[in-house]
């Protein structure tokens, strides 16, 4: 998300960065005449077919299509969220992220201080677990090898109220910043004391590998005083509090935006097609020992709409794992509803239930990683389990019963992104109801869709397709802009270009295109940016003021014909306005 950072920063960003450096940085190019190409780095080939335009500083594969600004590469290779991206390309260059309204965004630098307590706060509790003999237990019971135990810097937390404080919190500042980071609690008298005490802790790290936050896990006896893990046990040693304990809400930590072992994911797949939520740490422990790498999962709540995001944007494929009984299911269809609105077409989501009394932990020690893999494989498709669940308790054999179904249906695929995806929901309800969907969609929002798809087809995409390749040609066009008289879809589009670049003298091509970072339009333009083809310059500008000339025409006549359609109920000046077509008629039909 953009947040409240100016467009008007963004230009100046992507005015002082270069595309070649920002990509050779992280990619060898080579030289091919006014372009430099790679190997992709988003999808396996032998054959370059990588291109890097320094004249448009714009990145195009025409293996995968992968495309976009210096930005978009920088999100879609370091896997970072919009904000990200522009700060760590901001940086590079000196600048600081300013905000809407004058406010600066906090640089990254002013949170270093708490970034470096977390970290050391887990090396802590890395440190204190091999002195614990019933952690140690637990890991090996666990069967959790030293090489994994690293990899997820596991710790412990011992007993006692002030371990953390006593190591860590040795300044009124340290204090203050233990506090900050949810390392810390207080009691009813206002006394401070360790937050996290005699359990295994597990580092929540972003989306950059730092540590921002933990869970810890109480470890329960048994009879022997050996350690041992009943998922289904309840505590009832009121003073250690819950089972699973995390970290509180900081200013690093939001539980709704983040996943655990997203960065161990990203660090382990350079090419990511798939991506497994699961529902506790151990199952993602548990699978990434086995080999797969690729699990992830939420930190004591429902998925969330900005977790399905950032699920699909580390991979196309996503797969909810859940237990098959009541509340297994009843978080699928949370994660169901999260997942809709981001179903873009490319974007898939799966469903995978358990049997009763498994889950993965369990059975990828039963089953193995190939075992694990097979289920993964045989996942539900969310279309089958959107009309699995809405069906389950419904007579389809009545028309009663199928009227149910369409009613259910019908506002949950509406929030499907336009597509073909949302065209297919909408012909599979018909046919297993017999009832049209007649989608509630935003119309607002579906013309601003569907209508880049029109522009591709009419004069009006020769017109934007030209901008893009050379937005000095706003220059050209005063206003007011006369084709905007002519009704065709992509007109209102082209005269906000011209508006964003008459603005802002020396806009390039791809900060054009970022103006609409957030917006329906987005891919549309993205695809005309990669299309383009250097030509010259000259011959770009002829072509781009005869395509205005002939909207303008175009316009004229659409004009006429209206007229000429209710010539009776003209009135005085409508007939003079007509008159003064008709002869125009030849000339703009050649044009036309």
């Amino acid at each position: 998300m953009r947040g409240l950072i100016p467009d008007s920063f963004i230009d100046e960003l992507l005015a002082r960065v270069d595309i070649v450096d920002v990509i050779e940085r992280r990619v060898p190019l080579k030289k091919a005449g006014r372009e430099w190409t790679a190997c992709c780095p988003f999808h396996n080939e032998r054959s370059p077919s990588f291109y890097v335009s320094p004249a448009k500083q714009f990145f195009h594969c025409f293996g995968c299509g992968a495309h976009g600004s210096a930005l978009k590469f920088l999100m879609d290779y370091e896997r970072l969220e919009f904000p990200d991206a522009v700060e760590e390309l901001a940086q590079t260059v000196g600048l600081k992220v300013p905000r809407e309204g004058g406010r600066e965004a906090a640089p990254r630098e002013d949170k270093t201080d708490l970034y470096a307590l977390l970290d050391a706060a887990a090396s802590w509790y890395e440190d204190e677990l091999p002195r614990n003999a019933d952690a140690q237990a637990y890991c090996k019971k666990r069967g959790l090898d030293a090489e994994t135990i690293k990899r997820f810097r596991l710790g412990w937390a011992p007993a006692g109220y002030d371990g953390v404080i006593k190591s860590l919190g040795n300044s009124e500042r340290r204090m203050q910043l233990l506090n900050e980071a949810g390392m810390v609690a207080s009691s009813e008298r206002g006394s401070k004391y360790d937050r996290f005490r005699e359990r295994l802790m597990f580092p929540i790290l972003d989306r950059r590998g730092r540590v921002i936050a933990f869970g810890g896990r109480i470890l329960e006896k048994s009879g022997e005083g050996s350690p041992v893990l009943d998922p289904r046990a309840q505590d009832t040693r009121k003073s250690d509090g819950p089972k699973y304990l995390n970290s509180p809400e900081t200013p690093l930590f939001h539980k709704g935006r983040e996943l655990f072992a997203l960065w161990q994911v990203k660090q382990a797949n350079a090419n990511l097609p798939r991506i497994v939520v699961v529902e506790g740490y151990m199952d993602v422990i548990a699978l990434h020992q086995a080999g797969l790498p690729i699990a992830v999962a939420t930190l004591g709540t429902a998925t969330t709409p900005e977790h399905t995001e950032v699920l699909f944007r580390a991979a196309p494929d996503v797969v909810f794992c859940f237990d098959g009984d009541r509340a297994g299911r009843a978080a699928a269809w949370k994660a169901l509803e999260s997942a809709l609105p981001r179903l873009r077409d490319g974007r898939q989501a799966y469903f995978l239930f358990l049997p009763d009394g498994e889950d993965p932990d369990s059975l990828v020690r039963k089953e193995g990683r190939a075992g694990f893999e097979q289920r993964i494989k045989q996942a539900m498709p969310l279309s089958d389990y959107f009309f699995s669940e809405l069906s389950h308790d419904v007579e389809m054999s009545s028309l009663d019963g199928r009227a149910r179904l369409a009613e259910r249906a019908r506002p949950l695929i509406a929030k499907l992104p336009d597509g073909a995806f949302r065209d297919l929901m909408a012909q599979e309800l018909e046919k297993r109801s017999g009832a049209r969907a007649m989608l509630q969609a935003d119309p607002a929002a579906h013309r601003a869709v569907q209508r880049p798809v029109a522009v591709q087809r009419s004069l009006v995409r020769s017109a934007i397709s030209l901008l893009l390749a050379q937005p000095g040609l706003a220059d050209l066009v005063e206003k007011p802009y006369r084709f905007l008289r002519l009704d065709k879809p992509g007109v209102e589009l082209l005269a906000e270009l011209l508006d964003i670049a008459r603005s802002r003298p020396g806009i390039n091509s791809a900060m054009l295109v970022e103006h609409f970072a957030e917006r329906p339009e987005y891919p549309s333009l993205q695809k005309l940016m990669a299309a383009l083809s250097v030509g010259e310059p000259e011959i770009q500008r002829l072509e781009f003021v005869s395509a205005l000339e002939r909207m303008e025409h175009q316009s004229l006549i659409q004009r006429r014909n209206s007229l000429s359609a209710r010539r009776d109920q003209l009135s005085d000046d409508e007939k003079a306005e007509l008159r003064t077509l008709l002869p125009l008629r030849e000339q703009m039909s050649a044009k036309s």
